[in-house]
């Protein structure tokens, strides 16, 4: 799938969230110069076409009481990684579950990782004994990284904004651009995602 400038410009201007509005699409629209309407439209068919999984919002989970939370690794077997990931992932207490290759060169063993919040440390504890009991994983190698301190937390951002924000002819050459761009925008490269 290739995303043309409008749908890159509607991505960078969501992807740090929407305002807390009756119509948090509206200042969107009027940014892209087109109407509330297409912008609405045009993600639906970005989430049809499943480059958008979904809408949410990231929330600060300590101040919600979640005080607690670890990363937890894990030493899967590599043909049964798949299956394990996809039991470990249908807990509504795991909010990552994800694959990484090992690292032996660097005496790391683990290949699957998973992050589990908590009110406290022995609520996450309690939650990976729960996952490790239910799924007979006794014999699995693993290990909960509890975080000690938070230093950022927010969506992932795909598209810088900042290639959106030069404006004029004189800004849009210099940047390698054409002048008769349809949407006054910088040209940049297609993406394809798959």
């Amino acid at each position: 799938m290739t995303l043309d400038l409008l749908d890159q410009k509607l991505i960078a201007l969501i992807q740090d969230g929407l305002e807390l509005t009756r119509k948090p699409f509206a200042r969107v629209a009027r940014q892209m110069g087109v109407s509330e309407q297409r912008v609405i439209e045009r993600l639906q068919q970005l989430k049809d076409e499943g480059i958008i999984k979904r809408l949410g919002v990231v929330v600060r989970h300590k101040e919600l009481g979640f005080k607690a939370n670890a990363m937890v690794v894990w030493d899967i077997p590599d043909d049964q990684v798949e299956e394990v990931a996809r039991k470990i992932a249908s807990f509504n207490c795991v909010t990552l579950c994800y694959q990484r290759p090992r690292r032996p060169e660097q005496q790391w063993n683990y290949n699957l990782f998973s992050m589990i919040h908590g009110k406290d440390r022995e609520s996450v504890l309690q939650r990976l004994h729960d996952i490790v009991d239910m799924l007979e994983l006794d014999n699995i190698h693993y290990q909960p990284l509890f975080s000690t301190r938070r230093f950022k937390q927010r969506g992932a951002r795909y598209i810088d904004p900042q290639q959106f924000s030069q404006t004029g002819p004189a800004a849009r050459q210099s940047a390698g651009c054409s002048a008769d761009n349809d949407f006054g925008l910088p040209r940049v490269a297609q993406h394809v995602y798959g």
